[in-house]
């Protein structure tokens, strides 16, 4: 039985065929390539092993091609290999839902302090979302070669989403701080908005498990 590994997520299939679209990162076929054996599925160029000071040192020497990095290339390396984009996006992946939740058992129980504490979390989270955006694209052009999938479209398009409509809802409350209450004529589209940011939250996170998980 044939394997095909694609190059862009690292999902390996199986069949005389590689498949018309990747199940994990959603690419084309045309980025599966035939795995010939299978010492060489699991073996690593000699560049992907090296840290960015070694790699400098390689580019030196006579008859290479490679380039120095640049300083800039070296701080992604590190971000990409630290893992800086998993651990940034576990503050709004955490801190969103108990957030919607405050809102939801403020308006319910009609409790002030659950909706500022609601408030509070949502200001941690627009801080967050610049880190997590940067990284999210640092990690998408290092280590999925900036693939155009529909997957990758997705996660971006949720991370706008999330940034925006906690923007809005920071900026909302600190205008109108009575905004949550009952005889409020904006409680249903804050409440509506508080369901978009979770959602899609919800979303990029389950698309970032596939990535991460392969299934």
């Amino acid at each position: 039985m044939k394997k095909w590994e694609c190059k862009v997520c690292g999902y390996i299939h199986e069949g005389e065929e590689p498949p018309e679209i990747c199940p994990v990162c959603g690419a084309d076929r045309s980025k599966f390539v035939e795995i010939v054996a299978e010492e060489n599925s699991e073996k690593k160029t000699e560049i992907d092993l090296l840290e960015p000071e070694t790699e400098a040192k390689v580019a030196d020497a006579p008859g290479t091609a490679l380039h120095p990095l640049s300083k800039y290339d070296r701080i992604y390396h590190l971000m990409v290999k630290h893992h800086v984009h998993p651990i940034s996006v576990h503050i709004p992946n955490g801190l969103l839902p108990v957030s919607v939740l405050f809102i939801f058992l403020a308006v319910i129980f009609k409790i002030t302090g659950l909706s500022q504490a609601a408030f509070y979390n949502l200001i941690c989270v627009v801080f967050a979302m610049p880190l997590v955006l940067f990284s999210g694209v640092i990690v998408w052009r290092k280590k999925y070669n900036g693939a155009m999938t529909t997957l990758f479209l997705t996660k971006m398009i949720c991370g706008g989403v999330v940034s925006l409509t906690a923007m809005i809802l920071v900026i909302w409350s600190i205008v109108d701080p009575g905004v949550l209450a009952l005889t409020s004529s904006h409680l249903v589209p804050v409440l509506f908005v508080n369901i978009v940011m979770l959602g899609a939250a919800v979303t990029a996170g389950f698309l970032g498990g596939k990535l991460v998980f392969r299934d």
